[in-house]
């Protein structure tokens, strides 16, 4: 029974490194913090641990957050060396991004594990959709209100800290039809992961605090265990894909 229970456990550690691996990747190639991935594989770990299905999709997305900021630290610093990181989006879409992020993690705080685990397969569907159609590239420049310039990021920061994710998915493709070049776009929107993921995953610490249904080395919705496998994989390939 003991070498059942080691097995499984050493495959467990094996999965999260690969997934920190492609998490690594998909950051420098994409401008994402990999959350797209790690959230899925940390629930279904989660669940095969049996944990109480009602903390699981919070742990899931609150440490995938914590995930988040180193990854999103290191690939901002590669994409800063190659010039690919707008200042002027930056600054105009820097607040209203953080309010979002921090309005996203009150709501999430208080979701239902079938509302996080419902908006996560939403938006994930909607994106990948999104990113099979859309075009690489986009040669219109729009000129929006100022008023859009503070809804768009705000909406980008709500929906990414719930879904445990660096923004890059959504945020890549709307400064693209704004007329940023996809290069200065997924550098741009590895800066914006550091800016949701750090608020966010205070959120996630406050929201879980004394929870008594938590995993081992949890520190409010963040497991640490997970996180320490995760990241040394994430942050040795983040820069294969820049």
């Amino acid at each position: 029974m003991e070498t059942i229970i080691n097995s499984n456990l050493l495959g467990l550690v094996l999965l999260t490194l690969v997934a920190g691996t492609i998490a690594g990747i998909l950051a420098g190639l994409l401008g994402v913090g990999g959350g797209i991935i790690v959230v899925p594989l940390l629930y279904y770990i989660l669940t095969f641990l049996n944990y109480d299905q009602s903390i699981i999709m919070h742990v899931a997305v609150g440490t995938s957050l914590f995930v988040i900021v180193p990854t999103s630290i290191r690939s901002a610093m590669q994409h800063k060396k190659r010039d690919s990181f707008d200042a002027r989006i930056f600054k105009k879409w820097f607040v209203p991004m953080v309010a979002g992020t921090i309005i996203g993690s009150i709501i999430a705080n208080y979701a239902s594990f079938k509302a996080l685990t419902g908006l996560f397969a939403s938006i994930a569907l909607i994106v990948s959709l999104q990113m099979f159609l859309s075009s690489k590239k986009s040669n219109r420049n729009f000129k929006i209100p100022k008023f859009l310039h503070l809804i768009f990021p705000c909406l980008i920061g709500l929906i990414s800290v719930m879904m445990g994710i660096g923004g890059g998915t959504m945020s890549v493709p709307v400064m693209n039809h704004l007329g940023v070049g996809m290069r200065k776009a997924v550098g741009t929107s590895a800066s914006f992961g550091t800016v949701i993921a750090i608020p966010g995953t205070i959120g996630f610490i406050v929201g879980g605090m004394g929870n008594p249904l938590l995993p081992p080395f949890s520190f409010g919705y963040i497991n640490i265990m997970a996180f320490s496998l995760i990241v040394p994989a994430t942050l040795l390939t983040v820069q294969i894909g820049v």
